[in-house]
């Protein structure tokens, strides 16, 4: 397991954010960040004093890679670009979470290594990295001021035969999920938002058209919730297009095999990050190697596939 607890004795008084930055390698804000989480124990208990001296045992809890053997398709000396598997998660989210891209991120480049965005748990693609901290500001700004283009490919339900864009905006939802499983909502008091698609293939037989999206802001969910708006939501998607019931099943992950294909679609969510695009130093293309055309292998038949598109 990725986060891992373990005894230390000191022999001579040390302030505390010193010892975590010695003994873990840490910079001064990661070894305050580590004992404000409460992550420095004495006598079995959170110590949150950063700057007080501790001497005795001790325990600490903290992060230590365990990867599988992933590597990246492209890496400099600054990031690195993996190619994401659906079903893992980029970071951890519990110190319970027994694997997820931290893993293979740190093991590669250490403890300053750190994705530099976000895709969701069954979203499968492109996943860029940073080996330091220095690029991962870099990037993380270029993401936030939109220099950084992404593209992805999804396979929808139904037939789309023309380009089409959504500029419909987005809010959270603060409704504790109590009426639906969504995240978001379409609501005109939501932040503008904006997704460009593109239609690529149709398959008469799944009644599924595999799109390429193009999201020109970085909403939660935003390609999700734009499709599901316009009543072509993604295959696989156990949220948006199921029901509150089949949604809940899957989230507390009750929902059998045959169910996550019927209320869902598939066995996946069918989106994947396609390619970045971005400027480092040299101008950066990055297409992935994935064969996702091929993955509506996944779809379930279209006769056998409940949706909720309301």
């Amino acid at each position: 397991m990725p986060f891992v607890k373990e005894k230390f004795s000191i022999e001579e008084e040390t302030i505390a954010f010193l010892y975590v930055m010695k003994t873990l390698n840490y910079t001064q804000g990661q070894a305050q960040r580590h004992i404000a989480k409460g992550r420095l124990l004495i006598d079995g208990e959170s110590h949150f004093h950063t700057g007080e001296k501790i001497k005795g045992d001790i325990e600490m809890v903290f992060f230590r890679p365990k990867g599988k053997g992933v590597r990246p398709t492209f890496q400099n000396n600054h990031f690195m670009i993996f190619e994401k598997p659906s079903g893992i998660l980029v970071h951890p989210n519990t110190m319970s979470t027994p694997y997820s891209m931290l893993d293979e991120v740190r093991m590669i480049a250490g403890d300053n290594a750190n994705s530099t965005h976000r895709i969701d748990m069954e979203t499968s693609g492109l996943l860029l990295a940073a080996k330091h901290k220095k690029a991962e500001f870099f990037l993380k700004n270029l993401f936030s001021i939109r220099e950084i283009s992404k593209t992805y490919l999804a396979w929808v339900d139904g037939e789309i035969t023309e380009a089409f864009s959504s500029h419909a905006p987005i809010k959270v939802n603060q409704d504790g999920y109590e009426t639906t499983k969504h995240k978001v909502f379409i609501d005109e008091e939501g932040k503008p938002s904006h997704t460009d698609f593109i239609p690529l293939e149709y398959d008469e037989t799944l009644d599924a058209t595999l799109l390429a999206c193009y999201p020109h802001t970085g909403r939660t969910h935003q390609i999700r919730i734009h499709l599901f708006h316009v009543k072509h939501p993604i295959l696989g998607d156990p949220i948006y297009g199921a029901s509150y019931a089949a949604s809940d099943d899957y989230l507390d992950m009750t929902q059998s095999k045959e169910d996550r294909l019927i209320q869902h679609g598939a066995s996946r969510l069918m989106l994947h990050a396609q390619s970045l695009e971005f400027t480092y130093k040299s101008q950066f293309h990055i297409k992935s190697k994935v064969d996702f055309k091929a993955m509506k292998v996944l779809i379930h038949p279209k006769e056998l596939r409940v949706f909720n598109k309301e």
